[in-house]
């Protein structure tokens, strides 16, 4: 319990004084509920000592007593007021600070890690996992903190009216500590197994859902309903041997209370019936009993969310453990737009993808990248734009090496269009805007025309205001094509890098596009995969990449003179437009 406080007060930050201050006002809050208790006992005692003689009871007793329940009550309810203010609201803040804190960690993080971990995992860390932490934290703690207090303070009182009344509290609290320490263990256990099932559970159900046209286009729906059916069991089997494991302890842990709140509710009125202990005294030590109890089995009833609580932890501590890629970079204003590699090699694990690759692009010069698939050329790319960092070697954007700067310094100045184009699910004015938040309509609109998607655009119901669905889901390849190129139009970066930016559109929809290419590329520094040779004849050199190693080197002209792959590739492609059906 300690260790789960001191993450969480890690947790806070600054804001861990709000924490501390909370427990401060349970202390309180407990110190408070007992007066009721003590006032109690005091019209018990005077009851008791006016019934035994011929006094009356005294008034200013029945004032103390009123005195106690009234501020018992008043102290009781402003702590529980301020330690909800102080700490549950705290919790909230902690975890939209934690939320924001690793939506601008994971922009930074290396695209392996995404590559690396199921979309599900991030997915269920960072929303059901900080939700349950969210919403239970500081009620949790509040619970157990409280039940720790009220334990140590119930026990003196028990001590201090009766030692044989303490003793049996003691022997009970002891046993029932043996059983906590295994509930917390055996929760530790499982806990972690059950939030991977819950983890594979989201997973299996993102890719059903985002696979869905493959599904049914292959008529595989039965077996990939099977995967989902299993994952659904998984989780279900997860939860239930958790139950089924931690539901006899914690039985085991309310039955031990049960058994000494009786063994005391036999003992006192039998000690009192002896002589041996007041009457008022017996009253005492029964209410109090059945209070303390109560608020111990709360403990070990939430004992099981505690360590889920702490296995939560682990996986969100987990994803901000990962290393960024530009902790210690600078903000750099670049005066240049050259790009040079070199001797970069970078490996996806152990495998080595790009084997010591050197080349220089000029400032507002146009290089063309191909080569057969899987040989590393979107690997450069990625490379230039630091969505991975080189492991030997060094690239340079305008003389400065990527790693010393930082990535939004960087990716200011480059633009990037990919084949395969995401669009928010947002209006097509914002998921243009996207690439310069500030632009104003006339310029969004003056980037669509230029993009040759400002027709189509128009022709819509709802125009520039139309929501175009998850991935822009509305619209045909091409179309979602021309609007990511309006979105780096408008972002006007001097450095544009095309990933096989025409590779899937139809011949219809390609002049469009090459119009619009020609547009945003104007006097800027040009990196172009293409599997189309014609579109790249005039680039200034053309890297030819195979096995992640660069093999020719040249403009178009010089390389169909050469053997090698660049020519084998030119005369398939010249054979190939010659085909008719």
């Amino acid at each position: 319990m300690i260790r789960i406080i001191k993450r969480l007060l890690k947790l806070a930050g600054r804001d861990a004084f709000k924490i501390k201050l909370g427990f401060l006002f349970g202390f309180l809050e407990s110190i408070f509920s007992a007066l009721p208790l003590i006032a109690v006992f005091l019209v018990l005692q005077e009851t008791d000592r006016a019934g035994q003689g011929s006094d009356m009871i005294q008034l200013s007793v029945i004032g103390q007593c009123l005195f106690l329940l009234i501020t018992g009550v008043a102290g009781r309810t402003v702590f529980r007021y301020l330690l909800s203010r102080y700490q549950s609201g705290t919790g909230y803040e902690i975890f939209a600070k934690q939320r924001l804190l690793i939506g601008d960690m994971l922009k930074r993080v290396p695209m392996g890690y995404f590559n690396d971990n199921h979309l599900g995992e991030i997915t269920s860390a960072v929303t059901t996992d900080m939700t349950f932490v969210e919403m239970y934290s500081m009620h949790l703690l509040d619970k157990v903190v409280n039940g720790y207090i009220a334990v140590v303070l119930y026990s003196l009182v028990m001590l201090r009216f009766d030692w044989r009344i303490g003793l049996i509290f003691i022997l009970a609290i002891l046993i029932s500590a043996f059983l906590y320490r295994y509930l917390q263990k055996r929760g530790k256990e499982l806990a972690p197994k059950r939030q991977a099932a819950q983890a594979g559970l989201v997973s299996a159900v993102l890719e059903y859902i985002q696979g869905m046209a493959v599904v049914k286009a292959f008529h595989m729906t039965r077996t990939s309903s099977k995967r989902v059916h299993e994952a659904f069991e998984e989780s279900r089997l997860a939860n239930f041997k958790m139950e089924k494991t931690l539901i006899p302890i914690v039985a085991a842990y309310d039955f031990m209370f049960k058994i000494a709140s009786c063994m005391i509710l036999v003992a006192a009125p039998y000690f009192a019936l002896g002589g041996s202990m007041t009457y008022p005294v017996m009253f005492l030590l029964l209410i109090a009993s059945f209070t303390i109890f109560s608020s111990i089995e709360n403990m070990g009833s939430v004992t099981v969310q505690v360590r889920m609580m702490d296995a939560s932890l682990d996986r969100i501590e987990a994803i901000k453990d990962v290393a960024v890629i530009d902790e210690d970079g600078r903000d750099v204003d670049l005066d240049r737009y050259d790009i040079e590699l070199n001797h970069a090699s970078f490996s996806y694990g152990q495998r080595e993808v790009i084997h010591d690759v050197s080349f220089t692009i000029p400032q507002g010069t146009m290089t063309a990248i191909v080569g057969p698939s899987g040989s590393g050329k979107t690997t450069l790319c990625n490379l230039i734009a630091r969505f991975w960092d080189v492991q030997k070697g060094e690239v340079l954007v305008g003389g400065v090496n990527v790693k010393e700067m930082t990535c939004d310094s960087l990716l200011c100045n480059i633009s990037m269009v990919f084949q395969k184009v995401y669009l928010f699910n947002d209006t097509i004015y914002n998921n243009i805007r996207f690439g310069r938040q500030d632009a104003s309509c006339e310029q969004v609109e003056e980037a669509a025309k230029r993009a040759c998607c400002h027709g189509f655009i128009t022709k819509l119901p709802q125009g520039y205001d139309t929501v175009i669905g998850e991935g822009g889901s509305s619209l045909s390849g091409g179309e979602k094509q021309r609007i990511s190129i309006a979105r780096a139009i408008l972002k006007d970066a001097p450095i544009v890098i095309l990933d096989e930016a025409t590779a899937s559109i139809d011949p219809e929809n390609e002049r469009d596009i090459q119009l619009a290419i020609e547009e945003l590329t104007q006097g800027k520094t040009r990196i172009v995969i293409a599997h189309r040779l014609a579109t790249i004849r005039n680039a200034g050199q053309i890297l030819v990449v195979d096995g992640g190693r660069i093999v020719q080197q040249g403009s178009h002209d010089e390389l169909i003179t050469k053997p090698g792959i660049y020519r084998h590739f030119w005369t398939i492609r010249q054979k190939s437009s010659g085909w008719t059906l």
